[in-house]
């Protein structure tokens, strides 16, 4: 048997050498509040790609200062942030990784000074703030700054883009019904709800013609929520528009309790990735490579998305394919330690 996991896959004239994503996920460490790449995202990146991770996505990166998660958040919403990205691209990429970066707007889930936006004026949770309700004017900018960050991003040479449209941020609050209770052409049906994600990634494309994804919370975990057969329908919709992937992931629209396993995720990949025919990634705890081979193996996705077990193990595609029996090359630098 073949083992996918460290087979090679091509999307558009993107080749990863193997099917292993590091997923993004937040670091908070851009310590002067300024949207700035530092010293220790050089080094984070950078040690997972000399790990030989097959496509490393740079964290949340906000397209406003505004649309941050936290003061502390990664930025692409000024010209002054290309240089860092540009910097941090080249790391990766002279030690064998492929590059993304998720752009991303945290609505009504921004923990900052000042006024927050959203579809609707409705607080995630008592404890939250409760956000401003977007008006059509504010729709028009956001859109222009994601276009603005793709523009930025192609400056500095990555290799993806993926679009945060996931856990309770401003594109996934759109999405749901939950959080979205506009009345005009942003809110009510499926196709309003979708809108704002649509003109987001009409906006992207005309600045950009390289590999794009979106993340996705494929269940609301509400019964008034969305399901993965919702999105089999958002994932038709992308997929016409030129998405090239879906990062399936779930739930964080809405406080909902989770029932959390080993994968437990996966079935919603394997779910739009058959009713949309379109290529997909699974993520959520998924910690070994044969719990990974055996996705691969059995279609349920086409790259696996590996987080926390990459906080714990920077060189995880090596202890991965020891636990596979397959031998891959590491860096010539660590020869005498890598077999």
């Amino acid at each position: 048997m073949s083992e996918k996991l460290f087979s090679p896959f091509t999307i558009k004239d993107v080749t990863l050498k193997n099917r292993i994503v590091m997923a993004p996920m937040c670091m908070y460490s851009s310590h002067n509040e300024d949207g700035h790449v530092e010293n220790w995202h050089r080094t984070h990146y950078t040690s997972r790609a000399v790990g030989q991770v097959g496509l490393i996505i740079v964290e949340a990166t906000a397209v406003t200062p505004q649309g941050r998660i936290s003061p502390r958040d990664l930025g692409i919403w000024s010209d002054d942030h290309i240089e860092g990205f540009t910097e941090l691209v080249n790391l990766m990429k002279e030690n064998g990784a492929k590059t993304g970066i998720q752009l991303a707007h945290a609505g009504r889930k921004a923990v900052l000074a000042g006024e927050i936006i959203a579809p609707s004026a409705l607080a995630f949770n008592e404890k939250m703030k409760t956000p401003k309700e977007m008006t059509k004017e504010e729709i028009a900018e956001t859109v222009e700054a994601f276009k603005n960050g793709a523009e930025r991003t192609a400056k500095a040479g990555f290799d993806v883009i993926e679009i945060h449209g996931a856990h309770g941020y401003l594109i996934n609050e759109f999405l749901s019904p939950l959080s979205n209770k506009r009345t005009d052409e942003y809110g009510g049906s499926a196709e309003n709800r979708y809108r704002f994600l649509r003109e987001v990634i009409e906006a992207i494309k005309t600045v950009w013609d390289g590999v794009l994804f979106v993340r996705v919370s494929a269940h609301d975990y509400h019964e008034d929520g969305l399901t993965p057969l919702d999105y089999v329908f958002f994932s038709q919709w992308m997929k016409e528009q030129g998405v090239d992937l879906i990062d399936v992931s779930s739930g964080a629209v809405v406080p909902a309790n989770i029932n959390v396993y080993p994968g437990y995720q996966v079935p919603y990949s394997e779910t739009i990735r058959n009713g949309a025919d379109i290529s997909t990634g699974a993520v959520g705890l998924i910690t070994t490579g044969i719990q990974a081979e055996e996705i691969l193996q059995n279609e349920r996705a086409d790259l696996v998305f590996v987080a926390r077990e990459l906080l714990r193990d920077p060189y995880w595609p090596r202890t991965a394919a020891k636990e596979l029996g397959v031998t891959i090359e590491g860096p010539k630098q660590y020869e005498r330690g890598w077999i």
